[in-house]
């Protein structure tokens, strides 16, 4: 009875708007109905293939997801061996309650914190101008600034969350251990090296591989409420093109098939780095 809730979410939310893919398949014309409109075969995925705004919005995409990988995904590892080297609990708590902090935070609140501070009059152009006598930064106007913000947004909200399972992990590691490193001259930074990043490196390749399989899915609240007529050409992905595309302009097969190609490039990416983990000798994630 204690699970009910979790599975009949994912029943109402995961598995009955499946569907609904069949729009994808079909000239869907809303006032006919799926039943009613007409079948179409591949034709909106042949439009997928032949569109060019897909391939900028594909490139948006998956430059934004793998900087993120690249520079959000260590953070969480990194402040879990660092606070799990601290041995005062109370300062340890503390910390942890601060970094926690954000993740509860929606998107919303953090876009606005963001707006605040780098605005045309905002906070650190009020210290380039005022204090410094330097030109404004339009940080939230120019293309080159957009994925920088994104990824730092994403660290600043989601690294201390991200520590909870490294910190699991790293509760399991066995104190003799550490004895031994200690007895055999290592270091504190040998023993993380040589003893607490290789007892969580399984826990390091599952959470990489779900990860990956996430790779096209960018974040759309984030990502919509960033964007401006300034920064869409760099920053559009995939989520706000189908939401564009299926609600804006009412395209409702096309954005399906849009949202079905993300979801099967997303399952591929999971089952060929989950093969590569076991090749490697890892557990996977299945």
């Amino acid at each position: 009875m204690i699970a009910f809730p979790g599975i009949l979410f994912y029943i109402v939310f995961k598995y009955v708007p499946m569907f609904g893919l069949s729009l994808a398949f079909l000239d869907f014309n809303p006032f006919l109905g799926i039943s009613g409109s007409e079948w179409t075969g591949w034709d909106n995925f042949r439009r997928i293939i032949d569109n060019p705004e897909v391939y900028r919005v594909l490139w948006n995409t998956l430059l934004i997801s793998f900087l993120q990988i690249l520079f959000a995904f260590p953070i969480p590892i990194l402040l879990a061996v660092m606070l799990n080297e601290l041995r005062n609990d109370f300062v340890k708590r503390m910390i942890q309650s601060i970094i926690y902090l954000p993740h509860f935070l929606s998107w919303v609140v953090v876009v606005g914190i963001c707006f605040i501070f780098f605005r045309g009059e905002g906070i650190i152009n009020g210290v380039l101008t005022g204090w410094l006598g330097l030109d404004a930064v339009p940080f939230l106007t120019d293309p080159s600034f957009f994925k920088p913000m994104v990824v730092a947004q994403v660290i600043w909200k989601e690294a201390g969350w991200g520590t909870i399972i490294f910190l699991a992990s790293l509760a399991a590691v066995n104190p003799e251990l550490h004895e031994s490193a200690t007895i055999d001259g290592a270091g504190r930074f040998q023993q993380i090296w040589h003893v607490v990043l290789p007892a969580i490196r399984s826990t390091i390749v599952i959470m990489l591989i779900l990860r990956l399989g996430s790779v096209l899915d960018s974040g759309f609240e984030q990502i919509f409420l960033m964007l401006n007529p300034f920064n869409r050409e760099t920053g559009e992905v995939l989520d706000t093109y189908v939401f564009t595309k299926g609600i804006e302009s009412s395209d409702y097969s096309f954005a399906t098939a849009v949202g079905l190609f993300k979801g099967a490039v997303g399952l591929i990416l999971v089952l060929s780095a989950n093969s590569l983990a076991k090749r490697f000798g890892e557990e996977g994630v299945y």
